[in-house]
């Protein structure tokens, strides 16, 4: 069978031409023009419901296809062709000697047509222009194909190196946390309710810390001043003193997170509670 091409580096004259014609006079003088004009990779049928078959087995580059033959006029087999859902671009270059046809055959969708009698200046001239579109079309799906495999791995890599930074931050702290735009924490790892001794949604926000007692204002206000002014901020220490005078210390740092288009997208970071050495 035939040799698959490069996609990547196609190269016309080893393009793979199917001929259907039920004619073998016809089939005869167009495999002479194509090898006349340098093409290496041609082949034919003249049996037309072997068309479909063929073309899935073997995805040529160009089908040359007579309109009217037995059993399965060219018609249908453009119909049975374009159900191939791997080829978007149908590579039909309809032969018909009926005017009327040539209308129909560009609204079926293929890209040009040879009439008859033969003009074998045409012949080639179509060929060669149809093939150059063709080859084009498809070095541009393989492009396409290489880079949405780039893409894929790209972000592979990324939600792999994403676990490895929250697999180790949660192993390097007590708590590990993410807040979107709005402060509203949309990811904790930890026992936040148990250290902090506050619900984790009650910490999203200034107006929800106003309630709550023991807090250091001072201390508050100046995290959340550099939350508001989308800074990082590293090892922040802030205190909350117990009804009984004990002070409890916790240590937090944080990062503002940032879109493809540079639009805030919230913050993420780790908090330890800070341990007596007494």
């Amino acid at each position: 069978m035939h040799e698959t091409m490069d996609n990547s580096t196609p190269d016309a004259h080893g393009a793979r031409i199917l001929i259907v014609d039920d004619q073998p006079a016809n089939v005869s003088l167009l495999e002479q023009v194509l090898a006349q004009a340098g093409y290496t990779n041609v082949s034919s049928t003249m049996i037309s419901t072997e068309v479909c078959a063929l073309h899935r087995k073997n995805g040529y580059d160009l089908i040359l296809l007579d309109l009217q033959m037995p059993g399965m006029d060219g018609f249908q087999v453009i119909e049975g062709l374009k159900t191939n859902d791997r080829d978007a671009y149908l590579p039909v270059l309809v032969i018909t000697a009926q005017p009327g046809h040539k209308l129909r055959a560009l609204q079926a969708g293929v890209r040009d047509f040879i009439s008859k009698p033969f003009d074998l200046t045409e012949i080639k001239m179509r060929i060669r222009n149809m093939l150059e579109v063709r080859l084009l079309y498809r070095r541009l799906e393989g492009y396409s194909k290489r880079l949405e495999e780039a893409v894929a791995e790209r972000t592979a890599e990324l939600r792999e190196s994403e676990a490895r930074y929250r697999s180790l931050t949660e192993l390097a702290s007590d708590w590990y946390w993410e807040q979107d735009e709005l402060g509203n924490f949309t990811r904790v790892s930890g026992p936040v309710l148990e250290m902090l001794g506050i619900r984790v949604d009650g910490f999203a926000s200034s107006a929800q810390q106003e309630t709550l007692e023991g807090w250091n204002a001072a201390e508050r206000s100046a995290l959340q001043e550099a939350i508001e002014a989308r800074r990082p901020f590293l090892d922040y220490v802030f205190t909350r003193t117990e009804s009984d005078g004990t002070v409890q210390k916790f240590q937090v740092s944080g990062e503002p997170v940032f879109g493809p288009g540079c639009q805030f997208l919230g913050y993420r970071g780790i908090g330890v509670a800070v341990r007596s050495r007494e």
